[in-house]
């Protein structure tokens, strides 16, 4: 089978733009051809997941075009479109085949386009007919319509957060496409949209986002339903499809598919209220922190996650550790490529003097006047172990700076600490530390929940922080819950 693949992956927070700016066309990493396949093949992303299945099964992979930026503000109109002409042209060039492959996201919005995985489906759909089947992964933290439904044979969007099972879905992908094109399989989609906005909830242990999984596992396990995913949808954009939604995949089989996302759906709103919780500040996780009798304790600091838009320059936690004079901590990592110079100018063993973080706005923090000692200095480059695993980050120069008792590591790049990596790189083993600071929302227990004695949350004002009720969805056109009490859902 001849299987066309590609992508353009970027989830965008609309509210970014204010801090950061749209997203132009330089932010995007593109890979074309025979490129894709040598960077992404056995890593643990969409795409490797279909490259790798396709290599399995003996495919005659065709690769398109791939293009990734990270979660950052609305992508420029003149850069989507060129992108997106790239990609169809590219898409053009690989015809005949027999299915398409595509890794998306799922919360991609560029100026004057609020959804561009349907508006990507359907150029890719006028260029193959009606016949050809295409199939789409996504992220959990898409906002999926349904129009997406409507121009995609298969939408298999990931179900873990940490987001360990994206190959899965991939090689899955591939799986139902030959089971289309060899069996006959008639993929019916219903996209069962909710009005609720979910902050980012882990599907770790008994937690509320893992019991909706075992709902939808159980009815998966239904004669003639193919797939049935909670999609957490992404609070942090403004667009009218903004919000959590149930995706179910039967086997020519409308009714069906409809009615068990409605049950999924009704269990979901049900529990809405247990998917809420409350955080520490960043003043009471450092406090909880310094007394435990157990460590590492570890301290994520959610609202200035990169993963989803941020700047990850937010002073608000490392301010709060600095400030209660931790001993035996470390903090990876705050984003400063101003600082990482000067640091470099000083060298190592030097001491380095100068305004660190909050170089974007005042949201996430102002600037620490710091006096610390160069401890290192780094190129940056790293390799994913615990989630994305094989993915080569490149988070240009960095150095770690000891002030205080804390050890900071700065790189000039932003990205979410998912693994222990970033501070191994830096010379430090977190074992050894009493408590392990870091920015990421969910994505660091998948290289941190074994090692932490304890997980302790700091949430604080930031563009990804779990008070979602505090986001302006104007252009909703729907009460949302929670930022709207008179937000309803009848199934």
């Amino acid at each position: 089978m001849r299987v066309v693949v590609g992508g353009i992956v970027h989830e965008t927070n609309t509210y970014a733009v204010a801090s950061s700016g749209v997203t132009g066309e330089d932010a995007f990493a593109v890979h074309e051809g025979a490129d894709i396949l040598a960077v992404f093949a056995g890593t643990g992303v969409g795409i490797g997941g279909i490259i790798d299945e396709c290599r399995r099964r003996a495919d005659q992979l065709a690769p398109a075009l791939y293009a990734t930026a990270d979660p950052s503000g609305t992508i420029e109109a003149g850069a989507y479109q060129r992108l997106r002409q790239r990609f169809l042209s590219a898409i053009e060039a690989q015809l005949p085949a027999d299915a398409v492959a595509l890794d998306l996201h799922g919360a991609g919005v560029a100026e004057g386009v609020d959804d561009i995985e349907a508006d990507l489906g359907r150029g890719v759909r006028s260029l193959i007919g009606p016949d050809v089947p295409m199939a789409a992964t996504l992220d959990l933290h898409g906002n999926v319509t349904p129009e997406m439904g409507d121009v995609y044979d298969l939408l298999l969007g990931c179900q873990l957060y940490p987001h360990t099972d994206l190959h899965d879905r991939g090689v899955e992908a591939v799986e139902l496409l030959h089971r289309i094109v060899e069996d006959g399989l008639r993929p019916v989609i219903h996209v069962e949209q909710l009005p609720v906005l979910l902050p980012c909830a882990t599907t770790d242990g008994g937690s509320p986002a893992a019991r909706a999984n075992a709902v939808c596992a159980q009815l998966e396990r239904q004669s003639g339903i193919i797939d049935c995913t909670l999609m957490h949808g992404f609070p942090f954009t403004d667009v009218p499809a903004t919000g959590s939604s149930i995706i179910t995949i039967t086997d020519a089989a409308p009714e069906l598919a409809e009615t068990a996302a409605k049950q999924a759906a009704s269990w979901v709103w049900t529990h809405r209220d247990e998917f809420r919780h409350e955080d520490d500040s960043p003043e009471s996780a450092v406090r909880r922190a310094a007394a435990a009798a157990t460590f590492p304790v570890v301290i994520n600091e959610c609202s200035d996650n990169p993963g989803g838009g941020t700047p990850g320059d937010g002073t608000h936690l490392l301010r709060a550790m600095l400030e209660a004079d931790l001993s035996d901590a470390c903090f990876a990592f705050i984003t400063d490529p101003e600082f990482v110079a000067a640091a470099i100018r000083a060298g190592v063993g030097a001491t380095v003097v100068g305004e660190l973080g909050a170089k974007h706005d005042d949201l996430h923090g102002t600037p620490l006047s710091v006096r610390g000692t160069v401890r290192c200095l780094t190129d940056g480059r790293l390799t994913l172990h615990a989630m994305l695993a094989g993915t080569v980050l490149e988070l240009g120069p960095g150095c770690r700076v000891t002030v205080g008792g804390v050890d900071i590591v700065v790189l000039s790049k932003p990205f979410q600490t998912i693994d222990p990596g970033v501070f191994v790189m830096h010379g430090i083993d977190v074992t050894r530390y009493r408590v392990v600071a870091l920015k990421s929302s969910q994505h660091f227990r998948a290289g941190f929940r074994d090692l932490a004695a304890q997980i302790i949350t700091a949430d604080s004002p930031g563009l990804t922080t779990n008070r979602v009720e505090v986001f302006d969805h104007a252009r909703s056109g729907r009460p949302l819950w929670p930022v709207d009490a008179t937000a309803d859902y009848h199934p």
